[in-house]
């Protein structure tokens, strides 16, 4: 009943996905017919006859059935529509984005396997070790971030690759980069975490000693860590359609995510519904194809069996690291706290770093420390608040593990910028929208770890004996199962929070969370974009404080890893001695 109840929610929670973007002109809450009014021409009335001539040129008088009916009929035919603002069809621009953004997904794709490779080499040479927490850093460090620096660092200051547009190959290169790179650690990362495992299994001493060559062990190694990790890396293809929208708004590529992210600001609605429907198009291949590879990859021995990778040895590093992370960032952060973020000086604009300005001013003279601290505040306040809510999503799936991991897959095929991007369509951008556009995709890892501690409680034996004792289902739920679950649940949460504060981030940057003048991480590195050449430290300081934040992220994690590793195995030793202790001890 479980896959057919997985299914079932994965079916449904696709079809809803669908029905919204159809929707999008209904659900909008924002007045689509002033927007197109003023993108049609600027120096026209907004009288209520003017909107009322656009509304009905639109459609919008129409129900919301109506609406569904004729946006699903001309999809049925091949149809996506006119665009509302250049009275152009939306199929050939759709095509032409959807064409660039391949291009760039394949080259990013082949840079991934660059530092993938690098990762991997070390473990299968040494046959033991892991990618580390380099690695895991490299793979939490935002595109958006990554691309902002490639293009300060590669193209302002040393003037080496072209920092926009799309005329030649040299224009691919930074913004490949800026994608691949991040897909590559984590593809490497996979790898390398799980090969020492298998080369201590014993096919490989069995290997060793008939006297196979290393090179061959590696490659039956590698073929054998691969098939498990397959989803994994239908996940890094699908996060790559997320990264591709920040990318190409740093790099002003034309491509699909670029003109989704357009569509979105200027109400251009049938524009934005073909342009995330191909982005949810390309995630949805990806997965399938990741599921054909797998397959293909078993062969038909192997093709029906549960094959699962060994425990990967938890990345291991020291406490100091978090710690002077965090340290580092609560000190910028506090520091920040006591001055005014919203104090114009336009005496000062553009201020270097200075005693009366340690960060240096912005555009309008206001102090950078101050807008630092302050956005610091602000956005683990609503990352919190998101925790909080995806823990209590996850603990209610927890009991529902069939419908949850339907519901789980099409949430992992929507990113976050994907989902902002459809939510500031229908609210309009800020941070409440942002910050339920990651709620909404966040909870997955939770619920499937809740689902996975519910089913090790109930299987328990002391539960067993409970329930032959009478006691009824919903004592025990509140008694044993949710004390056992809640607690390892809400800690994996609490380290799920400088990631959700990343997410956040993103969606400022590309205009989609929190407005100015407001002080967001992500909207300060976006307004200084604009003078990145006279004013480098106005963005050097939001990019190295969300650095610091994924280093603390993954560093945090790292350590309670390896901290609930050392305690598991020394309960495990502790109840060996134990067993074997004489009675009379």
């Amino acid at each position: 009943m479980r896959p057919a109840a997985a299914g079932t929610t994965r079916l449904l929670c696709l079809a809803g996905v669908v029905t919204a973007v159809g929707l999008l002109p209904w659900l909008s809450g924002r007045n689509p017919a002033l927007t197109v009014l003023r993108a049609r021409s600027a120096e026209q009335e907004p009288t209520r006859e003017a909107l009322d001539a656009v509304r009905r040129d639109l459609g919008l008088g129409a129900g919301p059935l109506h609406l569904l009916g004729d946006w699903a009929g001309g999809l049925l035919r091949g149809d996506l529509g006119t665009s509302w603002v250049s009275h152009t069809e939306v199929g050939p621009s759709v095509a032409a984005g959807l064409q660039v953004s391949l291009g760039l997904m394949g080259a990013a794709l082949a840079v991934a396997l660059l530092p993938a490779a690098a990762l991997v080499a070390p473990v299968l040479v040494r046959g033991r070790g892991s990618a580390g927490a380099g690695a895991a850093m490299l793979a939490a460090v935002p595109e958006f971030l990554l691309a902002t620096v490639a293009l300060l660092v590669c193209g302002v200051w040393l003037g080496w690759l072209p920092t926009s547009g799309w005329q030649g190959p040299e224009h691919l290169v930074l913004p490949a980069v800026a994608l691949g790179v991040p897909a590559g650690g984590l593809l490497g990362r996979l790898v390398a975490d799980a090969l020492p495992a298998v080369l201590d299994e014993r096919w490989v001493e069995l290997w060793r000693g008939a006297g196979v060559s290393r090179a061959r062990v590696a490659w039956a190694a590698l073929r054998r860590v691969v098939p498990p990790l397959v989803p994994q890396f239908g996940m890094a293809a699908v996060g790559l359609t997320g990264g591709a929208v920040a990318v190409e708004t740093v790099f002003a590529v034309p491509g699909i995510g670029r003109t989704a992210l357009g569509a979105a600001k200027s109400q251009d609605l049938p524009l934005l519904q073909g342009s995330v429907l191909a982005l949810l198009l390309l995630g949805l291949v990806a997965g399938v194809a990741a599921a054909f590879t797998r397959r293909a990859l078993l062969g038909p021995a192997l093709r029906d069996a549960s094959l699962t990778l060994p425990t990967a040895r938890p990345v291991r590093t020291h406490p100091a690291i978090p710690l002077t992370l965090f340290t580092l960032l609560a000190v910028t952060i506090g520091w920040g706290l006591l001055r005014d973020p919203y104090a114009v000086h336009t005496t000062a604009r553009l201020a270097a770093p200075s005693w009366a300005h340690p960060l240096g001013t912005d555009g309008l003279g206001r102090d950078v420390l101050a807008r630092l601290g302050h956005g610091a505040a602000s956005t683990v306040g609503t990352a919190t608040a998101v925790c909080l809510l995806s823990l209590l999503v996850a603990l209610a799936l927890g009991f529902l593990p069939g419908v949850a991991a339907g519901a789980a897959d099409i949430a992992n095929a929507l990113p976050p910028v994907i989902v902002g991007i459809l939510v500031a369509a229908a609210a309009g951008p800020g941070t409440g929208g942002a910050a339920l556009a990651v709620a909404l995709i966040s909870w997955p890892p939770l619920a499937a770890h809740a689902a996975a501690l519910v089913q090790e409680v109930r299987s328990s034996g002391f539960l067993t004996a409970q329930r032959a004792l009478g006691a009824p289902r919903s004592w025990i739920l509140t008694r044993h199962v949710l004390p056992s679950v809640a607690a390892p649940v809400a800690r994996h949460a609490l380290l799920r929070l400088p990631g959700i504060a990343l997410a956040l981030a993103s969606l400022g940057f590309l205009g989609l969370g929190a407005q100015p003048p407001a002080p967001e991480w992500g909207l300060l590195l976006d307004e200084s974009r604009a003078y990145v050449e006279r004013a480098p430290w106005a963005a050097l300081a939001p990019a190295v404080a969300l650095a610091l934040l994924a280093g603390l992220a993954v560093s945090g994690a790292a350590y309670a890893q390896g901290r609930a590793a050392y305690d598991q195995g020394r309960r495990t030793v502790a109840s060996a001695v134990r067993k074997e202790a004489p009675v009379g001890i």
